[in-house]
């Protein structure tokens, strides 16, 4: 009896120390799932995503109805657009979604060719802009534990390599909160204002009118890190 007794207690503080100390990455580099250890930074919070910026960015969030389905984070000359999908258990649809994105920007005009890049194969695009003639843009895709998250970089980060680092670096740093609640594949990750924004919000919900809309102005928030 006591020789199981000494052997349980270096177990039991291990366990102990192990709830103490928090557990380093398996990987070195995200997306991370919000059931894996990842990094402590400061991120923003909109839910399903926890999003980091760093400074002089500013982040815009797009609406699509009465719901935040994604967000635009610029920097300078340059745009990173990201959405998160919910995803089979069993399988990832970056495949699938890149052939529709390719079929998508040649059925407008556009030219489209797949590349290795520092996430994968990635798609890079010339897009036709109305009166613009065709811009450039990089179409990211990583697939993770029951989502997918995509990534859009435009300006001058889809042809510019160092202008592209720090958007790439919020790729790589995003944190996905998928949830449990069952998602058919390709439905969106639905997301949420930040909770200082939206405190903000409802602040000026309450000074104006009742039927004040917070977004008729347009389909997206502004939030300046």
């Amino acid at each position: 009896m006591f020789g199981r007794r000494r052997r349980a207690e270096p177990e039991a503080a291990a366990e102990a120390v192990s709830e103490r100390t928090p557990q380093q990455p398996a990987r070195e580099q995200g997306p991370w799932d919000s059931d894996e250890p990842y990094p402590e930074r400061e991120r923003v919070d909109l839910g399903g995503l926890l999003l980091p910026v760093g400074e002089g960015f500013e982040v815009q969030l797009n609406v699509a109805g009465d719901q935040i389905v994604g967000a635009l984070i610029l920097v300078d000359d340059s745009a990173l657009q990201v959405h998160a999908f919910a995803a089979p258990k069993r399988s990832g649809i970056w495949d699938e979604v890149r052939a529709e994105l390719a079929a998508g920007v040649e059925s407008a005009g556009g030219t489209v060719e797949e590349r290795e890049g520092a996430l994968g194969v990635e798609l890079i695009g010339q897009v036709p802009v109305e009166d613009q003639g065709v811009q450039p843009v990089r179409y990211i895709g990583v697939d993770g534990p029951r989502w997918f998250l995509r990534g859009v970089l435009s300006g001058k980060a889809a042809a510019d390599a160092v202008a592209a680092e720090p958007l790439e670096a919020v790729i790589r740093d995003i944190v996905v909160v998928r949830g449990d609640t069952p998602m058919p594949p390709k439905e969106p990750i639905a997301l949420q204002l930040p909770s200082e924004a939206k405190q903000a919000v409802d602040q000026h919900a309450e000074d104006q009118t009742p039927d004040l809309n917070p977004f008729k102005r347009g389909p997206e928030i502004t939030e300046t890190r």
